[in-house]
Parts: structure tokens; C-alpha cells; sequence
């Protein structure tokens, strides 16, 4: 196992700087790494640590989304607050319908197994969108009407959304058939992840600040740990009561981090947004190379030219329900065409739910694999690297803020 984590690090590392320095999202560097030490390919990485990737890949989830949290202004998403509902459902149902009404026609499946299919592809990548968002936020980039804001807590509840989708689209393929309650584990997930979060957020918020009254200094990187281990306690809440009632862990950590940020002094919030940032770098290595990991690249050859078809046909809907997301803001035409960019990568959630289907024994499994292996493998790269090129023309930039960009890209270097 310690020589696989040396594998991921060092060439996943030495990837994402080449791929850096030739212009191109680092994301794609770990990506190809991941995929080439797989097992599907040249097979380099312990078992032992390819059966805990989906915990790793957690782990580094909620790095980021720790760090996202504490980098949001509240105040800044309640300007946004409709079209955030609104980014975390309709592109995903405009997504489906594509495949319901395309896949048939291109891929001989019929609509129960479109239905899975679409479940499985219509999930935007938290993993690719959300640093990538907290980049912008922490260069004032398009904040001025909080469009990396909206697109951030969009991309954190559309998982929740697809994945119950999922759920029910696949109990029906099976021959069963679809609950009302199915349908309620939506928001009733979403309430009491944001309602459990804020509350343990203000409890951390209490200790840290009656330590700092008692004169019981904590250090920073002792705060980071309590941070994180509640993260993984939070998580740990969600599987432990699936069984009675549905909750997003996730979210739970980003209301966390939020009420921290809130409620916390301001520079100490900063200073801790900054010590996570430094422990994205190893996160990020983790997560995409283990994700490429996750890819059954042999699968991409038994999908054929009507698949990558059926992926950008479906993406077009996506677009589409994006638009109608953005309808009545103040958006104009570059920042709307940026937010559909942002909605394009797929990556986590196909490479963890996209063999299910497979894995029960359903006759659209293979095809279903086949589909989701090629849309992480074109829109990983094309949403990141759009992201990446875009955001410094199509949306604004505070005043001042080009300046301390400068300065921070030259002190990262140093």
C-alpha cells in the first residue's frame, strides 16, 4: 500500500505539473495517471487501497467542501438563493429526459433502462466544479453577482437529487415500482443535512471561542483537526440513519463550515481557508488519480461513435436546463454561457455508481458502464479545462483583486 500511495502522489504530482506547464487543466494529468495504474491497465495499485478508494475519495471531497464552506458568504448566495434551488435539479432532469428520449433511438435501450442511464450520467462533478469555484470566490471573480457561489451549493445538492433518482429508476428496471417517500428523501435529506451542520457549526463555533475567553489558546492546525474530524463524524451520522430517515452528509459539512465562517473571527477563518487550501494539494492528487483508478477503460471500446453522440446530446439538454435556471437574473450572456460550462464535468459519482447496474445483473449494465466511462473521459477534461480558460473573460473581476492575483500566483511559486 505505501508504494501505491508513492505511485499516486509522485507520477500523479509529476502529471499535473507537465500537464500545468503545457497549458492544460492538471485535472487531466491525474486523471490519465489514474487510468493507466489501474487495474484495467497496467495494474500498479495494492488492492488494499484500491478497496478503500471510495473512502479516500471521500476524504478529499470533504477537504474541499470544508474549505468551500468557509470561503462562502451567505449573504452573497441569498441574492442567488432561487436560481441555487433551481441549478440543483433542473439541468439533471433536462439531462434525463435526453437520454429517455434519445438512448432508445441510439443505443437500442428502453426507457426504464434510459431512465438508469440518465440517473447515472446527469450528475455534475462536486470534485471538478467545486475548487474550481472557490478559486474564483477567492479572487472576487464573478462574485459581484455571486455566480461561483450559485454554481457551488447547485453542484453540492445535485448528487443528493440524482442519486435518489437513481435509486428509484433502478428498484424499477428490477420490476418494482417507484414510492412517493422516494421522492420525499429529497428535501427532507437536504433540511436536515444544512439543519445538523449548522447546529454542530455553532458548537465549534462555542468551543473555539470559550477556549479563546479562558485564555486555552487552540492552534490553528489544531482547529483544522477538529474540523475535519467532525466532517467525518458527519458522515458517519448519514449511514448511520439511512435506515430511519435520509440526510446529506455532505451538505452537513459545508453548513458547518459555513456557520463557522459566519460566526468566527474573520482572520482566523481565513487562516484556516488556508491551511485546508494546503491540504487540497495532496487531497487533490488523491481524488482525481483514484477516480481515473475507478475507470474500466476496456469499456470504451464496446460504446461506439452513438454514445459520444448520445453524451453531447444530452449535454445540449443540460445547457438547456441550465438557461432556464438562469431566467429572470441579472446574468448577461457570457457569465449565463459560463454557468453552462461549469455544469458540463462528470467524474465522482459516475465512477462510483456507474457499475451498479452491471454489478445487478441488469441487461443495460454494460452499456450503462460503457456511457459513463466515456462522459468522464470527455467531460472531466472539457468542463475543467472550459472552466479554466473561460472565467477571466466571461465574468467580471473586482476591483483590485487582478492585483492580489498576481501577488499570490507569485508567492505560490516561491
Amino acid at each position: 500500500m505505501i508504494l501505491s500511495l508513492a505511485v499516486i502522489f509522485l507520477v500523479g504530482l509529476s502529471a499535473a505539473a507537465i500537464f500545468e506547464k503545457i497549458g492544460l487543466p492538471r485535472i487531466i494529468g491525474m486523471l490519465g495517471v489514474g487510468i493507466v495504474v489501474s487495474p484495467y491497465v497496467l495494474d500498479l495499485l495494492d488492492s488494499k487501497i484500491l478497496g478503500i478508494s471510495s473512502e479516500l475519495r471521500q476524504i478529499a471531497l470533504i477537504i474541499i467542501l470544508i474549505k468551500a464552506g468557509l470561503s462562502l458568504n451567505l449573504s452573497d448566495l441569498k441574492k442567488v438563493g432561487r436560481s441555487a434551488v433551481m441549478m440543483s435539479f433542473v439541468p439533471a432532469c433536462c439531462e434525463i429526459v435526453g437520454y429517455i428520449l434519445f438512448a432508445p433511438l441510439l443505443l437500442g435501450v428502453n426507457r426504464i433502462e434510459s431512465a438508469v442511464m440518465g440517473a447515472v450520467l446527469s450528475a455534475v462533478s462536486p470534485a471538478v466544479v467545486v475548487p474550481r469555484m472557490v478559486k474564483l470566490i477567492e479572487e472576487k471573480c464573478g462574485t459581484q453577482k455571486s455566480i461561483p457561489q450559485m454554481i457551488l451549493a447547485g453542484a453540492s445538492c445535485d448528487d443528493i437529487f440524482v442519486i435518489v433518482l437513481f435509486s428509484t429508476f433502478v428498484t424499477m428496471a428490477q420490476g418494482g415500482s417507484a414510492k412517493v417517500t422516494d421522492f420525499l428523501n429529497i428535501p427532507i435529506s437536504i433540511v436536515l443535512g444544512v439543519l445538523l451542520g449548522a447546529a454542530v457549526g455553532l458548537l465549534i463555533y462555542f468551543l473555539f471561542e470559550k477556549s479563546y475567553q479562558n485564555k486555552l489558546k487552540i492552534r490553528n492546525s489544531t482547529k483544522v483537526i477538529i474540523l475535519l474530524g467532525t466532517s467525518f463524524f458527519l458522515m458517519s451520522v448519514e449511514y448511520l440513519v439511512k435506515p430511519y430517515v435520509a440526510m446529506s452528509g455532505l451538505l452537513a459539512v459545508v453548513a458547518m463550515a459555513c456557520v463557522v465562517k459566519l460566526k468566527a473571527n474573520k482572520s482566523v477563518c481565513a487562516r484556516l481557508s488556508e491551511k485546508f487550501g494546503k491540504l487540497w494539494i495532496a487531497a487533490e492528487i488523491m481524488l482525481f488519480v483514484l477516480v481515473g483508478a475507478a475507470v474500466d477503460v476496456r469499456y470504451t471500446l464496446t460504446a461506439g461513435g452513438m454514445a459520444v453522440l448520445m453524451i453531447f446530446i444530452a449535454l445540449a439538454f443540460r445547457s438547456v436546463g441550465v438557461v432556464l435556471c438562469l431566467v429572470g437574473t441579472e446574468l448577461n450572456t457570457k457569465e449565463r454561457f459560463f454557468c453552462v460550462i461549469a455544469y458540463l464535468p462528470k467524474a465522482t459519482v459516475q465512477a462510483a455508481i456507474g457499475s451498479v447496474p452491471l454489478s445487478l445483473g441488469l441487461p443495460c449494465g454494460k452499456i450503462v458502464l460503457s456511457v459513463a466511462v466515456l462522459a468522464i473521459l470527455i467531460t472531466a477534461p472539457l468542463g475543467a479545462l472550459g472552466i479554466d480558460r473561460s472565467y477571466s473573460f466571461l465574468l467580471s473581476t473586482d476591483i483590485g483583486t487582478e492585483n492580489n492575483r498576481r501577488q499570490k500566483s507569485e508567492a505560490d511559486a516561491v
